[in-house]
């Protein structure tokens, strides 16, 4: 099984920032404020230094970008003593709130095209650059999209944008990119009226077929922790939980 480690640093490369720096194992990252693995430190061990002083360089980090200072903890459920999770504690205890646990759920490309099978909802569109159209489809947190959101969205080796399409009606988007034989999904966002359709199934299945076809072998998406109805959705299609994560900032 992959690494907590190496599986977040292929995630941080399939969703970026559109600047960033690195401060031993931690990565700065910024983007203009669209979400917020593009716009926090991600904590993978040390920061090289102590962490007054590691929190003094992201401070100034993000002060330059106007942002405020963030920070994703990445953890083991059954290995709660690591780096990341003890910096998380340590902050806690100065006044830093923990916030958005997200559960990364992990599975091989083989279950997943027996789960999501390529199905005849729609006709599927495959963009390397999100269009107008596409855009307007996804809804993060069921909000519309910042103008900041096409940079970073766009901001990976060669990703895909899927949409289905019925009767000159987007049906439903989703966003996949492949890092080193891992599929990560994200953006899968089924319009309103078409929901509980199998729209949302048909958009993994193109998902999962373009990664098979890019000689991809498994595949990675997060879930809010809190959302058990996503989580059974994906659990019952063979998605596995990995580690979850959650967000610190200070005075938020």
């Amino acid at each position: 099984m992959i690494s907590l480690v190496d599986l977040e640093r292929i995630a941080a490369r399939g969703w970026r920032g559109s600047s960033t720096a690195t401060l031993g194992d931690w990565l700065l990252r910024a983007g203009g404020g669209f979400t917020g693995r593009a716009n926090s430190v991600l904590v993978l061990g040390s920061p090289g230094v102590e962490l007054p002083a590691a929190l003094e360089r992201v401070e100034a980090f993000y002060a330059a970008h106007q942002l405020p200072t963030m920070l994703q903890i990445p953890f083991a459920v059954d290995a709660l003593d690591a780096e990341p999770i003890r910096t998380s504690r340590t902050l806690q205890d100065a006044g830093w709130r923990a916030f958005n646990e997200t559960t990364v759920m992990v599975t091989s490309l083989k279950t997943a095209h027996t789960n999501f099978p390529v199905s005849d909802i729609g006709v599927a569109r495959h963009e390397a650059v999100p269009s107008a159209e596409w855009m307007a489809g996804y809804r993060y947190r069921g909000d519309a999209l910042p103008e900041t959101a096409a940079a970073v969205l766009a901001d990976a080796d060669g990703p895909t944008f899927v949409s289905l399409h019925a009767d000159g009606e987007q049906l439903g988007v989703a966003r996949g990119v492949v890092v080193d034989g891992w599929l990560g999904v994200t953006a899968v966002t089924v319009a309103e009226p078409h929901r509980r359709t199998g729209v949302g199934t048909a958009l993994m299945g193109e998902l999962v077929r373009w990664a098979l076809d890019g000689g991809a072998t498994h595949a990675y998406l997060q879930v809010d922790a809190a959302n058990a109805v996503a989580l059974k959705m994906y659990g019952k299609a063979g998605f596995r939980e990995h580690h979850r994560y959650h967000y610190l900032s200070y005075g938020r």
